[in-house]
């Protein structure tokens, strides 16, 4: 028996099955579009200098009880051009037809091993579907993206209903029932969410939770990395959506490339429709993005300097007076901050102790000192650096909060500017300004490089290894040379002990010192961008030059 318009199917096995109400064509294009991606499983393809199969891969990942096949878009772009651009565009069409084909594959060259159903993702080369959040606008809707990002927030993993078994004991049968939500890439729109509770004849029927079939879903926060931000506005940030054995692949502060279809669902307030749409990301792979964070992207012509620069004998004077150029003196403050941006050698020892091999450096001086400055300029050369203030930050700022999701309610993690800027600087201004509950909380960062929450019923550890440069004012406004230097500081012993590089800048009052200042910023101006020029020490000129160079300034 089978309803004409309904979604109820009985079959010959005295079993109720739901079907979902498909057009003839549709089942015809994705046949087809199934066999061309059976032949595309089954072609030769070449990684470098050997060549492979992906129906190879597929016994692989039988054996070794793997759910996902990773197919590259440049392999499938290779294959059939209009393929891979039609399915960019529309994924949804193309995507289950996909997963029927990976399957059947499976079932072919796996030897009756397979006892799940195989997923697909991919990877590769997006062109113009390689985007940030920032990027990620409406013209992307239900087309296949490939977002960078850093994790800012991961919910916990929840199971999602895909099939309930339901039994009768009044005619002995089982009864399945599929179900869809509106993120789904099955064919056929979303299903209710509600289990029957009887049948079409009123017979009661009992839910078999142990034979219903779910699969993990968890939702994460993905933010535009610091770094690419434009100065001035906030970051931007998606959602993402990931199941199956995607789930607990990324954690807060992580640096990934989530590739998936970018989806829209109606929302709705008061019962009416706003208008507004609910967006997110429906990925089918996760990339972790650290490695390719921390290696610099150089052409022939910079590694051509850099072999020539590194035969010089004065190479370490030379690059750390090539550090914020335009700030006269300073040559001690300005070779420790290069150290601290090489970074030293991290030890993992064989009993388990781990040795840090940041530096962490601490300036405390007078104002107009350039204590600020030397701070931006660590901030634009460093590849990966994060800035704060002490007036402006908290404690649960700098580490990881546990916040609560407004959607199902549950406790979330939310990482930090330490967490998020792990293999990186941190850059702290204004560092006497913060409460001594706040600074308290950075003591486990700068030392272990981890950050250990115990709240709210979450016990993590977050890796924070990461360099702080930090700035402050003596207690005063003023350093006190009468007093020594714990007290003009004005900071408890075990926070300074975790800095391992301690500068006092004083404003001394001295004419020389303050002509070579006023020569150096001169000769800035007069003579251009001193950037661009080699480094070379400070002329002291007479009065003449003096009168030369403020004619050219005028």
């Amino acid at each position: 028996q089978r309803r004409v318009h309904g979604e109820f199917l009985f079959g010959s096995c005295g079993c109720w099955h739901t079907l979902p109400t498909m057009d003839r064509e549709d089942e015809q294009n994705r046949d087809q579009i199934k066999h061309k991606f059976l032949e595309f499983l089954e072609a030769e393809h070449r990684d470098g200098s050997r060549s492979f199969t992906y129906s190879q891969k597929i016994a692989l990942l039988l054996d070794s009880k793997q759910r996902r096949l990773i197919v590259s878009i440049n392999d499938l772009r290779e294959y059939d051009a209009e393929l891979t651009e039609n399915f960019m565009k529309a994924p949804k069409d193309y995507l289950y037809a996909f997963q029927l084909a990976v399957n059947e594959a499976a079932d072919i060259h796996g030897g009756g091993r397979r006892t799940h159903e195989l997923d697909i993702g991919f990877d590769g080369s997006f062109g113009s579907h390689q985007i940030t959040p920032r990027t990620l606008t409406a013209s992307y809707i239900s087309r296949l993206v490939s977002v960078d990002g850093i994790v800012t927030r991961a919910s916990s993993v929840r199971p999602k209903v895909v099939q309930s078994v339901h039994y009768c004991r009044e005619t002995k049968k089982f009864m399945t029932q599929q179900y869809r939500d509106a993120f789904s890439m099955r064919p056929g729109g979303p299903t209710g969410s509600s289990y029957p509770t009887k049948d079409e004849d009123g017979h009661i029927l009992n839910t078999e939770y142990g034979l219903s079939h779910y699969r993990d879903s968890q939702t994460i926060s993905i933010q535009e990395v610091p770094e690419r931000a434009p100065p001035g506005q906030l970051p931007r940030s998606v959602e993402c959506l990931l199941e199956d054995d995607l789930v607990d692949r990324c954690k807060p502060g992580d640096r990934v490339r989530i590739v998936g279809v970018y989806t829209a669902m109606g929302g709705r307030i008061s019962g009416h429709s706003n208008g507004v749409f609910r967006t997110m990301v429906v990925g089918n792979n996760v990339v972790s993005l650290l490695t390719d964070a921390l290696v610099p992207q150089l052409s022939d012509v910079d590694i051509a300097n850099i072999l020539e620069v590194s035969n010089l004998r004065n190479v370490f004077d030379l690059m750390a007076n090539s550090l914020a150029p335009s700030i006269c003196g300073h040559t001690n403050i300005k070779k420790a901050l290069l150290l601290l941006l090489l970074g030293g050698e991290e030890k993992n020892l064989p009993n388990g102790a781990h040795l840090r091999g940041d530096i962490n450096m601490l300036m405390v001086g007078d104002p107009s000192t350039a204590k600020s400055q030397m701070l931006r300029f660590t901030l634009n050369i460093a590849p990966l650096a994060i800035s704060t203030s002490g007036r402006g930050s908290t404690g649960v700022g700098l580490t990881a909060a546990v916040t609560t999701d407004r959607d199902t309610g549950e406790r979330r993690l939310e990482a930090g500017a330490m967490v998020l800027a792990d293999r990186g600087v941190v850059c702290i201004d204004e560092f006497d300004k913060m409460n001594d509950i706040d600074r308290t909380a950075i003591h486990e960062v700068m030392e272990q490089q981890t950050v250990t929450i115990s709240k709210a019923g979450i016990h993590t550890s977050l890796n924070a290894r990461c360099s702080v440069v930090a700035a402050a004012n003596p207690i005063y406004g003023q350093y006190d040379p009468r007093s020594t230097p714990t007290h003009n500081i004005g900071l408890p012993d075990s926070l300074l002990s975790r800095f391992d590089l301690l500068f006092i800048v004083l404003d001394k009052l001295d004419p020389e010192i303050d002509r070579k200042i006023s020569e150096h910023v001169l000769l800035m101006h007069a003579l251009g961008d001193v950037t661009l020029r080699p480094p070379a020490p400070i002329l002291i000129m007479d009065k003449e030059e003096r009168h030369l160079c403020i004619k050219v300034l005028l």
